[in-house]
């Protein structure tokens, strides 16, 4: 039997009335498990209006009360994680352990949050000019909306939602309709901890909700994760009616190997990074960039690794990567093995021959982890965000060519350099025209204080998720001027003010 699931509108459960829903798989099964009701612009009219509504009373609770909803929120989080990475794992496919990671670094992001009452401090200058003190402060924005994608049912709403809700927004969460539950669990977790109705409201949806969500004239602000057309859609949109917006895009990271490497840990590294959670991260590491004469020795450690990979279903123990999202996803995927043969690379591993253990290939959504060899620019597995288990290598001569490569690609989300060269890899994190950087880490992914987002068209606008920046784009800046009366300064003066 399936259950329907609903909005969370307001601090309740919404049944939808547009008559219009979604399925809902286990990955490894292939089963439905569920309908999910897809807004009208009507209902997404409702949680907007709701969080506006709560807007006018939560922006004016202090931030002490605000801070104490956080820690409460972060504790139900951190007692209720077991039972969040099930319902991923349900939903998605990804490994237990891996739910449980994402959860984890999204609740880094609620710790900083809890912060909230020192990162929302102003300036103040004192007699800047005779008798006039300035000082600043940062106030909220508003209604902001979220929408996230399905890879990170759990982590990517969690770099958002705590800084703009602490910092005295309200918000309309649009989780991705494939994995829908974990957001609805969220929404409880913040009733539980006392939220107040409608700071936090959930609308499940396609582009209908995405759309109205960015025309909206009442949404101050939306930050968004998912592909590059889609991200450039919702930068462009949002911005045209005058919203602020952080859009989050795709990506193509590679990872540079020098010769003098540890390529034991480079290949542990590139299959870890390459083909954990299926390979659906954008900071997954999907090329790998040989230096000769490390690409032979590399790619062979690299295919004996490949061949222990435990695919199975996320429950399972034993599993160490999961099933892909949807049987269109998949077929989409094993759809670029071809496409590689046909362009001229070398297919080292196919992961269609790859074993599934515990499930039925047949019935779930599964491709193994992939290798290609001798990959080139201008081939589709290279120009392609490809979003699934597909590694593929490129050889390279020098230090420079394997740069030069990086710097031409079009995304600049995340890459990584392995060397035991610290001139090198210091010349490298400054010449990369890449946005996340790691020397000797596969996955730079930088915790909750710093700020997260690529270069080029891996992301549209100019502000980086959660860290400082987060807090800004939540936020916006109010200056004021201040003097009291007194005798010295009666009497009437036309000329423009001075510090005279």
């Amino acid at each position: 039997m399936t259950h329907t699931i609903t909005h969370w509108i307001n601090g309740r459960s919404r049944a939808g009335t547009s008559s219009r829903s979604g399925e809902v798989h286990n990955p490894a099964t292939g089963e439905v498990t569920a309908h999910v009701a897809l807004a009208s612009a009507d209902e997404v009219d409702h949680a907007v209006a709701a969080a506006a509504e709560a807007f006018t009373t939560w922006q004016r609770v202090s931030i002490a009360k605000r801070s104490a909803i956080l820690f409460r929120f972060r504790e139900l989080l951190d007692t209720h994680a077991d039972e969040l990475a099930s319902i991923i794992v349900g939903e998605h496919g990804k490994v237990h352990s891996d739910a449980l990671g994402e959860i984890a670094r999204g609740l880094e992001v609620v710790d900083l949050a809890c912060g909230i009452p020192q990162l929302l401090k102003g300036d103040f200058s004192e007699q800047a000019s005779t008798g006039i003190d300035v000082y600043s402060f940062r106030q909220a924005l508003g209604p902001v909306a979220v929408i996230s994608p399905f890879n990170f049912p759990a982590m990517v709403p969690l770099w958002f939602f705590p800084i703009a809700i602490a910092a005295g927004n309200t918000v309309v969460l649009k989780p991705s309709e494939k994995d829908p539950s974990a957001a609805d669990f969220l929404a409880g977790l913040w009733h539980r901890a006392g939220l107040p109705d409608g700071v936090f409201n959930v609308v499940h949806g396609d582009k209908v909700a995405v759309d109205r969500l960015l025309e909206h004239p009442d949404i101050a602000a939306v930050s968004f994760v998912g592909s590059t057309p889609v991200a450039r859609h919702v930068y462009e949109t949002g911005t045209r009616h005058g919203k602020r917006v952080q859009a989050l895009g795709g990506a193509k990271n590679h990872m540079l190997v020098l010769p003098d490497a540890d390529l034991d840990l480079a290949a542990d590294a590139a299959v870890s990074a390459g083909f954990g959670a299926a390979g659906e991260r954008c900071m997954a590491i999907s090329v790998l960039v040989a230096v000769d004469p490390a690409g032979d020795d590399l790619v062979r450690r690299i295919r004996e690794r490949m061949a222990r990979v435990q695919v199975g279903p996320g429950n399972a123990r034993e599993s160490e990567m999961g099933p892909l999202i949807t049987a269109a996803h998949r077929d989409k995927v094993a759809s670029y093995l071809e496409a590689g043969l046909c362009d001229g690379a070398t297919l080292a591993v196919d992961g269609r021959e790859h074993p599934v253990t515990g499930a039925d290939r047949d019935a779930g959504f599964w491709l193994g982890p992939t290798l290609f060899d001798d990959v080139a620019p201008g081939m589709r597995v290279y120009d392609d965000e490809i979003f699934g288990p597909v590694l593929c290598v490129v050889r390279v001569g020098s230090y420079d060519e394997g740069l030069a490569l990086i710097n031409a690609n079009p995304y600049g989300n995340g890459t990584a350099i392995f060397t035991n060269d610290g001139g090198a890899a210091r010349r490298f994190r400054s010449e990369v025209q890449v946005g996340m950087v790691g020397v000797n880490v596969p996955i730079p992914v930088p915790v909750a204080y710093h700020s997260f987002g690529g270069w080029k068209a891996s992301l549209f606008g100019d502000t980086h998720a959660y860290g400082e920046e987060g807090v800004k784009f939540f936020t916006r800046n109010k200056a004021v001027t201040e003097r009291w009366p007194d005798h010295s300064h009666r009497g009437l003066n036309l000329g423009f003010p001075t510090h005279a």
